[in-house]
């Protein structure tokens, strides 16, 4: 059962507000550049309609008396103008005005404010739940970190500590029945990381997996939020922009952010209502498209990176033989490997013993730190593993001829 307390606290504690190494470089670019952009886009504009004042200029009629032009200025910013291009005559039809209409111009921070929670939901959900698996990644990989610039005996006692925490991490979590159907939710596990659980040493990346999922769908569902807030095609804008400058060589005043608008509204007298439609100025409508021409472009080189990131943890973590070789690298930079029974106890040291979870763990930390304080803490779980396992070791040694995919896992 998870600790309801627990997780309120962690939620108001800053640092999983603002984000810890404890994921990839891709991640921070959601959660925290893109939070931070959307953010200050919002003051600015938030500045320009309320602090700054005159977000809207109001050509009124002469006969209106000068009281009644600051009613029209606030009436027309309040309500929604509509766009007709300065060539084209003004519809008679009132349908046809409010069918273009611009609905999105009062809302424009709330709607980056929202975007940029958005952003943020994904480090959130991580921040709450990857703690569930027993271990503290902001934790190791803020003293990973921490290690890289420390003295060479500081380094290793350091190294040494993360290991026996990361060993002990590892045992707490190995399953301590064994019988037909732990051995089927092991093999199932090692199919799919999602599967089960803590036990199987799948949680922490299949959970890391779908925060990653989080991720891709975030950044792409924001071109549809956009379509919808802004009520056009916004999908395409950044398109129609390289396509319009690539033919003029220039970029002009665009339509969907129109600096010129009418606006329509009624003043009540005793006999009569009196329609007027009056034509405004936007300044801010200039700010605004420039804004959401950055973010189209941002967005859409963010979608691709995030989708392409998602799909290389999904090959890095998914496949057993991808965990092998990640540790085999480290053991022959440590010069580990000599012989044909070292590759098959470095494959049980993998598979058996770090399971996915563990040599995640190592990914993360690998990319938060160096590869060389990776190697040197893999080398210390291996030989923690090793004198642990000293009688199983001394087997493996003396059999020159063991076939290495003979299923030996359930006799540790």
């Amino acid at each position: 059962m998870f600790d309801a307390v627990g997780m309120v606290g962690n939620f108001a504690s800053w640092s999983y507000l603002f984000g810890t190494s404890d994921d990839d470089w891709i991640d921070r670019f959601n959660h925290i550049w893109t939070v931070t952009i959307l953010g200050l886009f919002s003051i600015v504009i938030t500045s320009g309609q309320y602090i700054l004042g005159n977000p809207i200029q109001c050509w009124t009629p002469a006969e209106l008396k000068e009281q009644f032009i600051l009613y029209t200025h606030s009436t027309c910013w309040i309500s929604n103008t509509y766009y007709v291009p300065i060539y084209e005559e003004i519809p008679e039809d009132i349908s046809e005005r409010q069918e273009a209409e611009m609905t999105y111009y009062q809302w424009v921070p709330i709607i980056l404010l929202f975007q940029a929670f958005l952003f943020k939901i994904p480090n959130i959900t991580w921040r709450l739940l990857n703690g569930y698996s027993g271990i503290r990644m902001d934790k190791l990989t803020a003293l990973a970190e921490d290690t890289v610039m420390s003295p060479p005996d500081d380094r290793e006692k350091k190294i040494k500590l993360m290991a026996k925490y990361i060993d002990c991490w590892i045992l707490t979590q190995q399953n301590y029945k064994h019988n037909l159907i732990v051995h089927l939710r092991h093999k199932i596990s090692s199919i799919c990381c999602f599967c089960f659980g803590k036990r199987e040493g799948t949680f922490l990346t299949g959970y890391y997996l779908f925060i990653k999922f989080l991720y891709c769908v975030n950044v792409i569902g924001q071109f549809f939020l956009l379509n919808e807030f802004m009520a056009m095609d916004y999908n395409n804008f950044g398109f129609e922009i390289i396509q319009y400058y690539i033919k003029h060589g220039e970029w002009s005043e665009s339509p969907r952010f129109p600096r010129v608008t009418l606006c329509d509204f009624i003043i009540r007298q005793i006999t009569n209502q009196q329609r007027y439609t009056v034509q405004c100025v936007m300044p801010l409508n200039l700010l605004n498209e420039k804004i959401f021409v950055f973010q189209w472009f941002w967005l859409f080189i963010l979608a691709t990176l995030t989708c392409l990131n998602f799909v290389s943890w999904i090959y890095y973590v998914s496949s057993q033989e991808n965990n092998f070789w990640y540790i085999k690298k480290h053991l022959k930079i440590c010069k580990e490997i000599h012989s044909r029974n070292d590759l098959l106890l470095a494959r049980l040291f993998t598979q058996e013993h770090l399971r996915d979870d563990g040599v995640f763990v190592l990914r993360v930390l690998e990319k938060n730190s160096s590869t060389f304080i990776t190697s040197d803490l893999i080398l210390n779980l291996w030989t923690i593993f090793r004198q642990r396992h000293y009688e199983k070791v001394k087997m493996i040694t003396q059999t020159e001829n063991a076939d290495l995919g003979v299923d030996i896992g359930d006799s540790i």
